[in-house]
């Protein structure tokens, strides 16, 4: 009670009831180690705490440079944490302090308080429970702490906060470790340190309710928010906590207690937890390689759970601990959301061994090496179920592969990794059309055609599988021929429609698509649409592709694409022979009918307001339109522009003169550009569907710059640039369609 009269002389302005409820709950520690006039200034904080303002905020500046900065809020879990960051993103090195915490209910009834529980039913937010972190702390060379930079870091403070009374942790998290990169990064400082090593030792006598974890390590930037993170992430609240340095070491006391409110005492499970937190400490230091930090340390932190699962535990540990390690798994971890989801998380135990070696093997690897390698693997397999795992086994560990390797290689071009990709998806439709064909002739025998040869086969890619311009994400277009009618051999023999229409859908689904658009194999480019059969009888074809058949325009100008990727040559070369006939014959190009059918895009693909890299004005596909009009129009005249890729088709048209050599670069430049753009957008999202780009302004665009390599010290700086290389490559795209084409159509 003399504390309470002392206070209430202190602080007259501040209620009873908030007064007996921070007196009576909070932390007894908290008294020994603070003054009255200090507890009187952080009652005045609590004082003014209610739902709407979840936190308080005093910033005082000491002798030698030094702030003293006092936050009193509610209590959420990983809160420490996040406070530790925001201070060291606004260039904060935190030399000491101490955090306290209210206790989980309110002591025994003291007198009065029957008036003090009707209050609080009164009063909203008065019994919960309440924070207390005070930090010493010293601005890092050249980052100010004004009075400007003050009342940002309490609106931060407050915008945090309300993140985590919204249980947005995550939300909350990866927005720290934003702010904080970009901050250490600018300021020329680093987590360089992070790496040193880190004394724990665990005690469970010193507290009744928690377990005390004294840590000693080097002083770094950003340590104490990195070390608090780890323990946070690895579901400890932590209740209390000193910190102190001397000199360059510091010595934190943290009282932690499980999520469920127990100790740590199980030997195996500190253990695991000191190795676990001092990898996420360590892996803090690379943040800075990844494009969106938030993303790599919570895919980090789930990919270690998985790992302490495994016997192999102690040799990735050793891996993890090599230094080349944590820099690229930064940098994979905090680029896709689906490398994560669709690999790393399923597949966690290849990762590693990807990592060591993924330097030995060349990004693009030759057809007939992937070919020889997957038929080893598949014959391995006994059962046809085998046989179909062991193919997309080895299909998603080498997408990976060359996945991987475009992003660790800025130096690999766009062209090498579409032909990395079109080499691994020709040796994959090779094997599921060979593994398919030998299930369906064991039971019913070999197609023949009259007099007995054997029927042809052939599988041809369209769209990008064609052109060789596979992407992140990129779906499989793909055409199936077989030679003629007929029947097979054996003594369940079945029509070749039948038995070709059976063998199709068996290679349909012996190659997995792990999500939509991922290596799925896309046969709507056949002829009659989805209405067609799924696999098409030569002379049909030949009649549906003619001037009289039934092909529409945009038919004729999707076939420039076609190119035989499996299956007999003979077949295909007879097939790429009359698609040459067909697509590049002396029947005008209708080209009113193909601009009627971009303004269809414009105004049912495009949402208002919004810009669609793939179908907005100045997207791709003005450029390949663009391409493939002039290939159309010219192409019977000059052999030399029939080929299904972009760039190749860019260079023709200039040597032949349709193009000089300003439009030429200008088209190329775009093309490559916003292709990288498309695989920016689709690495992270994980289909191929969304291509419309986010709000310049929003943290996602940040993080799409990071990816595309505009780096700057501010993030926006690297934003604005791709904002504007974005607006000149689609306005410079736009001008030449609408000049080229739209002006000039009758």
């Amino acid at each position: 009670m003399d504390m309470i009269g002392t206070l209430r002389g202190l602080c007259p302005d501040v209620g009873e009831d908030v007064l007996r409820d921070f007196a009576s709950r909070m932390d007894a520690e908290y008294f020994e180690r603070f003054q009255p006039a200090d507890i009187a200034r952080h009652l005045a904080l609590a004082g003014r705490l209610d739902p709407d303002h979840p936190a308080q905020v005093s910033v005082t500046e000491r002798a030698g440079g030094q702030f003293e900065i006092v936050v009193v809020a509610y209590d959420y879990f990983s809160e420490f944490a996040a406070l530790c960051g925001l201070l060291s993103s606004f260039g904060l090195d935190i030399r000491e302090g101490s955090i306290y915490t209210f206790a989980d209910s309110q002591a025994p009834p003291r007198q009065g308080t029957d008036g003090l529980r009707r209050r609080a039913a009164l009063r909203p937010g008065l019994s919960r429970k309440k924070i207390v972190d005070v930090f010493l702390a010293h601005p890092l060379p050249g980052m100010p702490f004004g009075a400007a930079e003050q009342r940002r870091f309490a609106g931060e403070i407050d915008r945090l906060v309300r993140l985590l009374d919204a249980k947005r942790f995550r939300e909350a998290r990866r927005s720290v470790n934003r702010r904080l990169v970009e901050t250490l990064g600018k300021s020329r400082s680093s987590f360089t340190g992070l790496l040193a090593p880190v004394d724990i030792r665990f005690d469970n006598r010193l507290s009744p309710s928690s377990t005390v974890m004294d840590i000693h390590s080097t002083d770094t930037p950003a340590f104490l928010y990195a070390f608090a993170n780890a323990l946070t992430m690895r579901g400890l609240y932590i209740h209390k906590a000193r910190f102190e340095q001397a000199g360059k070491e510091l010595h934190d006391r943290f009282e932690v207690r499980s999520r469920h409110g127990r100790k740590i005492g199980d030997p195996a499970e500190q253990q695991e937890l000191t190795l676990t937190a001092t990898l996420i400490k360590q892996f803090t230091q690379h943040l800075t390689w990844a494009p969106d930090p938030g993303k790599a340390l919570d895919a980090f932190d789930q990919f270690l759970d998985q790992m302490f699962t495994e016997t192999r535990s102690r040799k990735a540990l050793k891996f993890l601990a090599a230094g080349k390690t944590l820099p690229l798994l930064a940098r994979l971890l905090g680029t896709s959301d689906f490398l994560w989801e669709d690999f790393l998380r399923r597949q966690h135990d290849n990762l590693l061994p990807l990592l060591e070696n993924y330097q030995k093997t060349p990004l693009v690897r030759p057809r007939a090496e992937l070919v020889r390698e997957l038929r080893r693997r598949v014959a391995g397999a006994r059962t046809d179920d085998a046989k179909r795992r062991a193919l997309n086994q080895y299909k998603d560990q080498e997408l990976f592969r060359v996945d991987m390797k475009h992003l660790l290689e800025p130096a690999s071009t766009l062209p090498d990794f579409s032909r990395a990709l079109t080499n691994l998806a020709e040796a994959v439709v090779e094997q599921a059309v060979r593994d398919s064909q030998a299930l369906l002739s064991r039971a019913h025998g070999i197609p023949k055609l009259a007099p007995a040869a054997p029927c042809p086969f052939a599988v041809f890619g369209m769209g990008k599988f064609g052109g060789q311009e596979l992407g992140y994400a990129s779906d499989i277009e793909v055409l199936f021929v077989y030679g003629g009618p007929g029947r097979t051999s054996g003594r369940s023999p079945l029509d070749h429609s039948e038995y070709y229409e059976r063998l199709v859908q068996d290679v349909l689904q012996r190659i997995e698509a792990k999500q939509e658009g991922i290596f799925h194999l896309d046969v709507r480019l056949r002829p009659h649409g989805g209405k067609g059969l799924l696999v098409n009888r030569l002379d049909e074809l030949h009649r549906y592709y003619s001037p009289s058949g039934l092909a529409a325009p945009f038919e004729r100008q999707a076939l420039i694409k076609l190119r035989r990727v499996a299956g007999d040559a003979a077949l295909g070369r007879r097939v790429e022979t009359h698609r040459d006939a067909y697509v590049y014959s002396s029947v005008p190009w209708d080209l009113s009918a193909a601009l009627d059918l971009r303004q269809r895009q414009l105004k049912e693909l495009v949402e208002r307001g919004t810009t669609n890299v793939k179908y907005s004005p100045g997207g791709i596909v003005d450029i390949e339109y663009a391409v493939q009009y002039l290939q159309l129009m010219h192409g019977h005249a000059h052999p030399e522009l029939r080929t299904p890729n972009t760039i190749e088709a860019l260079d023709a048209l200039e040597t032949q003169r349709f193009l000089d050599a300003r439009d030429t670069a200008m088209l190329r430049d775009a093309y490559l550009f916003l292709r990288r753009l498309i695989d920016a957008l689709r690495i992270v999202r994980g289909h191929a569907k969304d291509l419309v780009l986010p709000d310049a302004q929003a943290d996602e665009f940040v993080f799409l710059a990071r990816r595309l390599g505009y780096t700057a010290e501010e993030w926006r700086a690297g934003a604005a640039r791709l904002a504007a290389d974005i607006a000149g490559h689609m306005e410079r795209a736009r001008t030449f369609f609408t000049e080229r084409f739209e002006r000039r159509a009758p």
